[in-house]
């Protein structure tokens, strides 16, 4: 199971419609994928679900057909973790279903993240629960991938979710907050990874599957920047110009200064990608991602050619994750 979490503790630079997007592709490009959305938001279930599947899945009382419903009885002490619902949402495309009832677990996965240290067992079932989850449903639907989706914080939840992965994807905004996002984000993410290799050594139970903790970043990108001609507006060269050396030192430890301070330049630098504003309205609309919007939709005009201009972004985006995560894809699509 190969995991890739997409995270910033910077809200608002557009995550979720970059892992949306992303699962869409990769199951374009022929792999089975496994999307989780743990943001106790479930912005990212809500793009997938419209509001009546949504009702069925979120009744007014218990939800058995969520991440949440899925870890409930371990929370409650009523049992293990449960076996998962995955929803159908394409070919290729499996869902965790998100649920605001999620945050309620913040406290029991902060209270037993330090007993793992006293070799507890319930801790380790508690802490290691999002990953049996999501290992469960990928054995259940034979995935090759699973894609992530967190909330913007620094919390026990996230915590607990980011241990899960193998790689990391930071996306950013070329701005203030971005940077200083990361700033926080890198130092955090050395932290947990280093705790958590302290905890995994007292697992009591050696047939208790536990989170691998890897946590190694694989490079930024950059979303929704402002283009004008083809060039991002003066009032963002500034930050964009200083991505580079910010992620090297605060994400990477790197200290050294970065042999380039342009983005298109630097190998961490996943992919800038454009606002697309045009098309996102007519993608929510259809319920569909933008690369994906037909004349039925509305896409016509420049927004054809728009429309092709964002299937090959995400594309070369998606190999370029994939080149860097070591998965393999099936086939290549022109």
């Amino acid at each position: 199971m190969n995991t890739i979490v997409f995270f910033n503790n910077k809200g608002g630079v557009g995550k979720t419609s970059l892992v949306y997007h992303l699962s869409w592709m990769y199951a374009d490009l022929g792999l089975n994928v496994l999307t989780v959305d743990l943001d106790p938001q479930a912005n990212l279930t809500s793009m997938f679900l419209d509001e009546d599947k949504l009702e069925t899945l979120w009744p007014d009382d218990d939800h058995p057909d969520t991440i949440y419903g899925a870890i409930q009885p371990l929370l409650e002490g009523t049992g293990d973790i449960a076996s998962p619902h995955v929803e159908l949402i394409d070919d290729g495309i499996n869902l965790l279903v998100g649920d605001l009832a999620l945050s309620v677990s913040e406290d029991e996965l902060n209270s037993q993240w330090p007993a793992c240290l006293d070799r507890k067992p319930r801790a380790f079932r508690v802490i290691s629960a999002f990953w049996r989850v999501m290992e469960a449903a990928a054995r259940q639907m034979e995935t090759d991938l699973v894609l992530i989706d967190v909330g913007p914080n620094l919390g026990a939840i996230n915590r607990a979710a980011l241990i899960c992965a193998h790689h990391v994807v930071i996306p950013l905004a070329p701005d203030l907050y971005s940077l200083q996002g990361l700033k926080n984000l890198g130092p955090t993410l050395r932290r947990w990874r280093l705790e958590w290799a302290e905890r995994r050594d007292r697992n009591p139970d050696k047939h208790l599957s536990i989170p691998p903790g890897n946590m190694q970043p694989v490079g930024y990108v950059i979303l929704q920047h402002a283009v004008r001609f083809d060039r991002p507006v003066k009032a963002y060269d500034r930050w964009i110009a200083r991505i580079p050396e910010v992620y090297r030192e605060a994400v990477l430890e790197k200290h050294e200064k970065a042999t380039t301070s342009t983005v298109d330049q630097d190998p961490y630098c996943l992919a800038t990608l454009k606002h697309y504003r045009s098309l996102m309205p007519l993608a929510q609309e259809a319920r569909k991602p933008m690369f994906k919007l037909t004349p039925a939709d509305g896409a016509i005009g420049g927004h054809v050619s728009a429309v092709q201009g964002c299937y090959k972004d995400f594309r070369d985006l998606a190999y370029r994750i994939a080149e860097k995560c070591n998965i393999s894809i099936p086939q290549f699509i022109t």
